[in-house]
């Protein structure tokens, strides 16, 4: 059972809600509920992921399984220390709490954002995952013209 996860609802106008509480004066134009993940681990990450990158999967191509998905191999790659995850569909569907056709339709969509990419080093049945960080190559091309 998952036990690090909790519900909060989140509202339009920066109202916060949480278990029932609400935690600003003006009333909310929009609810919506997210789940967030609570870990005694830190991790450092861009802030072009959620600046730019949470607003693009989760608004405009509206597919937040997406962006859960990317900041899950994104966290275990940083914890590991390289680009390569290795990670099959069950154990990613375990650790973010999606369903194995969710994750696998995320990853799908993830690789055509040229986000995530299947490493030669892994195989079928111990896939390896490649976590792409493409707005760091255009960060770095720029500093350096």
């Amino acid at each position: 059972m998952l036990t690090n996860f909790s519900w909060v609802i989140m509202a339009g106008n920066l109202v916060v809600v949480v278990a029932g509480i609400m935690v600003a004066d003006s009333p909310p134009s929009i609810f919506f509920t997210t789940i967030v993940f609570m870990t005694t681990r830190q991790y450092s990450v861009d802030a072009y992921v959620f600046d730019v990158l949470m607003p693009d999967l989760v608004g405009h191509d509206r597919r937040p399984a997406a962006f859960v998905v990317y900041l899950y191999l994104l966290t275990s790659a940083q914890a590991l220390g390289r680009d390569l995850v290795p990670a099959s569909l069950q154990a990613i569907a375990v650790r973010t709490g999606l369903s194995k056709s969710a994750v696998q339709v995320a990853l799908r969509h993830l690789k055509r954002r040229g986000l995530v990419e299947d490493s030669d080093a892994g195989t079928q049945l111990n896939p390896v995952r490649r976590v792409l960080r493409p707005w760091r190559r255009r960060w770095t091309a720029g500093a350096s013209a």
